[in-house]
């Protein structure tokens, strides 16, 4: 056998380097690089071999180990998981603060590869710097905090594990339904050995994406329980676009007059004025869907984890049989789904063409219904969001200013978020006509995600408008990334809504019987100098960026227009409404409100939640 003789860092990066995978435009790597933060525990080794292969695998310099990893989330994301990136930070802090990103990773089923440096193998220098000693067991150290946010977890100690590692990481990384992050701690003194590697770990590799088929006798009780409904409802989740199954999506709900709700990762899936989309379900979903959802028979759930906000805390279709289409295993048997595990394009084709003899649809009836309904909404979603003579805005209003304001049509813009109100106003009113239009990461809702997700998602699409939505209390946690974008000539707009404070869990706490308390800066407590006034526009040029600060609705759409004509990143700071939100829809989602409080507001929402759960489907 063949053999090369390597450091352990330069099989690594050899390694990631020769990956290849198959798009439209040709071959091309499939690790579109490394996002590095260098220490004393990865400089000298992995840093050496980086820098000696930086023409074949490019590394970026970023400014947070969590953003940078976000980044890296988002290309993949925003790539259908068909493309990803590698993270790299030394030991302790840097280490310890990709643990948030490989969570948001892990929730999301989003492949990125964690490399962060680990102790000395050898002990010798025990206890080294930023090392975390553990009392009773000598074989753990910081890194072990990744085991349960990885989908594959190793520490090597020996350069000779990768030979095993890599592959197996490599597989974990683009499995269509194991698929998450995986993290190889990297022992800093292994970094810099050198072994013996078979030649084949490093020849240039095209790999495929499985997609799995359904199984015939799943298929056959899928199929079974489709016949006897006539009130079907296709609830799509992000799998939908992952397994690049839009046109088929499209093609069984055409075929069978079935209406399609969207969660908020599965939105996209259809373009925003089809016919059959009833538009977002759930607790920040729409009254077309939410009132199919109540009414259904039968929910055909496709590559969905059925989440709390998409369910309603299990209230909003408790009636209705569920049919899980799911690659996962995991997902498809949720809350007694009849399960059928399979690629999302793939299952559903099957099941188009084992129904399509049949003669069965959904009753004319329901089909009328969903499609009256859907026109509704859209036309409604319409008025919401062209308002301009407002005197103070709400986010539904900023929504409508960005999408005015594209040159072209909205589907060629990318919007990003995360946590907090903005998700539920995008979901509800984000108009997007092709899959990847709408970029939200809300499955862990990581607040900080939104500008650092916005620098991977304009890597992964340079040519695309990249709008990153975010309110002031995400931009406050996490914005360091500006610079990179501008360090990286990575164009963005960034959009900060200022509502002086965490405006969104602020409703929530009063929506459970609350008083205002530490959310709004005007309910925490504070210095005599009262709370800060901050210049987010200032703030987006000292990192480099263009920066304006507006009030109004036609200020906004004037100041987007100079930045969509800008040579660079560009933050544009509204003031916005803390209290309002976009009345239309909606659902109930379960919160932990105390059985006993001294207060009565909280003693009548108690009782409200104890209302609900008894709709609530058992688990």
């Amino acid at each position: 056998m063949e053999t090369v003789r390597a450091t352990a860092a330069e099989a690594v990066v050899r390694f990631l380097a020769a990956q290849r995978v198959e798009t439209p435009a040709g071959k091309v790597p499939l690790f579109g690089g490394v996002f590095a933060i260098f220490g004393h525990g990865n400089v000298a080794g992995l840093g050496e071999a980086l820098a000696r292969h930086r023409d074949e695998l490019p590394t970026y310099r970023a400014h947070n180990e969590q953003a940078m990893a976000h980044a890296a989330i988002a290309y993949a994301k925003a790539h259908f998981r068909r493309r990803m990136m590698a993270v790299t930070t030394s030991i302790g802090p840097g280490a310890t603060n990709l643990v948030t990103a490989a969570a948001t990773a892990h929730v999301n089923r989003l492949p990125v590869l964690l490399l962060p440096g680990d102790v000395f193998a050898s002990r010798a220098p025990d206890p080294v710097l930023q090392q975390v000693e553990d009392f009773e067991d000598g074989t753990v150290t910081a890194n072990d905090c990744f085991r349960p946010v990885s989908r594959y977890f190793d520490r090597i100690t020996r350069p000779e594990q990768l030979a095993t590692a890599l592959p197996r990481a490599l597989r974990v990384l683009s499995d269509p339904a194991q698929c998450g992050p995986v993290t190889l701690a990297l022992c800093q003194d292994v970094q810099a050995m050198a072994a013996e590697y078979p030649a084949e770990l490093f020849a240039e590799q095209t790999v495929r994406f499985r997609a799995p088929p359904p199984d015939e006798a799943e298929l056959a009780a899928a199929v079974e329980a489709l016949r006897a409904a006539r009130r079907p409802l296709v609830v799509a989740g992000g799998g939908v676009l992952y397994a690049l199954a839009s046109d088929a999506l499209r093609a069984f709900a055409e075929a069978f007059g079935v209406p399609v709700a969207d969660t908020l990762g599965g939105k996209g899936a259809l373009p925003w004025d089809h016919p059959l989309l009833a538009g977002a379900i759930g607790h920040t979903g729409v009254p077309a869907a939410n009132e199919l959802a109540r009414s259904a028979d039968l929910v055909l759930a496709v590559g969905t984890r059925l989440g709390d906000f998409a369910t309603a805390s299990h209230t909003l279709f408790p009636q209705a049989r569920v049919v899980g289409l799911n690659v996962a295993g995991f997902d498809a048997a949720k809350w007694w789904s009849t399960p059928l595990q399979a690629d999302a394009r793939l299952g559903l084709a099957a099941l188009q063409r084992a129904l399509a003899p049949t003669g069965w649809k959904a009753s004319p009836e329901w089909t009328d219904r969903a499609r009256s309904l859907a026109a509704a909404w859209r036309e409604a979603a319409l008025r919401i969001t062209s308002r301009r003579d407002v005197k103070l805005p709400y986010d539904g209003d900023v929504i409508g200013a960005v999408q005015r304001t594209s040159p072209r049509s909205a589907q060629d813009d990318i919007v990003v978020n995360a946590g907090g109100t903005l998700p539920n106003e995008l979901q509800k009113l984000w108009r997007t006509s092709v899959p990847g239009g709408y970029h939200v990461e809300y499955g862990y809702s990581c607040m900080g995600y939104e500008i650092a997700g916005g620098l991977g998602v304009k890597m992964a699409h340079p040519d695309r408008e990249v709008i990153v939505m975010v309110g002031d209390g995400s931009y406050l946690m996490l914005n360091s990334e500006i610079a990179t974008s501008v360090l990286l000539g990575r164009k963005l707009i960034v959009v900060v809504q200022d509502n002086h404070g965490f405006g969104c869990i602020n409703r929530l706490q009063q929506g459970c019987g609350g008083e205002p308390f530490n959310n709004l800066f005007q309910d925490c407590l504070q210095g005599p100098g009262g709370p800060p006034v901050i210049d987010f526009a200032m703030h987006g040029r000292s990192l480099g960026a263009l920066g304006e600060n507006v009030k109004t609705i036609p200020e906004l759409e004037a100041a987007l227009v100079r930045a969509r004509k800008a040579d660079r990143t560009t933050v544009i700071a509204i003031e916005t409404d803390p209290a309002r939100t976009t009345a239309e829809g909606g659902a109930w989602w379960e919160v932990g409100i105390p059985e006993l409080s001294a207060s009565e507001k909280v003693r009548r929402a108690r009782e409200t939640l104890e209302q609900w759960k008894r709709r609530q489907k058992p688990a």
